[in-house]
């Protein structure tokens, strides 16, 4: 099965309140969207990277990536207003992928927010093994903190924290499966998709969605603190021989 990256940098980071979209600020000397598309391509089970960039900077970060000689980028595209629009962008794009001719089964994607540029190679090998197996595929990480359902300002209730996982990217699922689920979320104005994996439980409910762990350093930038916090991990792992990018 061939393997293909999508590192979805689509988005505008308003949360963040930079001038620039998140995904080009810098890391450790590289833009988040450098570190994703390196991670990935340094990958053995990964064949091919799509990037979908926010609108207006596709011609940008596809000279910068091209510069640095990412080789196994084969396109940049622009994404859309969402993140669901990313996605779709994405899938449209590979609509025609070799792998999508015998009803997508022969293409796995791993979908990846550029937001999250510390990415490890066990996490992504795990994902490529796991995607081997079955059709859809999440990390996630236990929940160290009790959770609560709140409503008006009150609590409602309190789910049993064991149960309780905080999802990472990728996820990763066949290319048939993924294009179907957004293809029935998109006929549906009253769902707001955020979330890959939450698009195949609601409208596939038939496929399950296997849980690879993910790993406390894999944090989503969002706010300028959590840059400072990947800053930090960065200059940590570069301080451990032999540690794993």
């Amino acid at each position: 099965m061939r393997m293909v990256a999508v590192v979805l940098a689509g988005g505008a980071g308003q949360r963040f309140g930079a001038a620039l979209p998140k995904q080009l600020l810098a890391l450790g000397g590289k833009t988040l969207v450098e570190h994703c598309v390196a991670a990935f391509g340094s990958a053995p089970g990964v064949d091919e990277i799509l990037v979908v960039m926010a609108r207006g900077y596709a011609e940008q970060v596809k000279a910068m990536l091209a510069e640095g000689g990412y080789r196994k980028v084969s396109a940049v595209i622009e994404g859309g207003a969402t993140r669901a629009d990313s996605t779709r962008a994405a899938l449209a794009a590979l609509a025609g992928h070799a792998g999508a001719a015998d009803g997508g089964c022969g293409c796995g994607v791993l979908l990846h927010d550029a937001a999250r540029p510390l990415v490890d190679q066990r996490i992504i090998a795990d994902c490529v093994a796991a995607l081997a197996v079955h059709r859809a595929v999440g990390v996630a990480v236990p929940s160290s903190d009790t959770i609560v359902v709140t409503e008006n300002g009150m609590m409602r209730s309190m789910p049993t924290r064991e149960t309780l996982q905080r999802c990472q990217t990728p996820q990763c699922f066949r290319l048939g499966v993924i294009a179907r689920a957004h293809e029935l979320a998109a006929a549906d104005p009253g769902f707001i998709p955020t979330d890959d994996c939450g698009v195949v439980l609601r409208y596939l409910p038939g496929v399950d969605v296997h849980v690879v762990p993910g790993s406390e350093r894999n944090v989503k930038i969002t706010y300028p603190h959590d840059l400072a916090v990947a800053e930090a991990l960065l200059r940590a792992a570069s301080r451990a021989p032999g540690r794993p990018a």
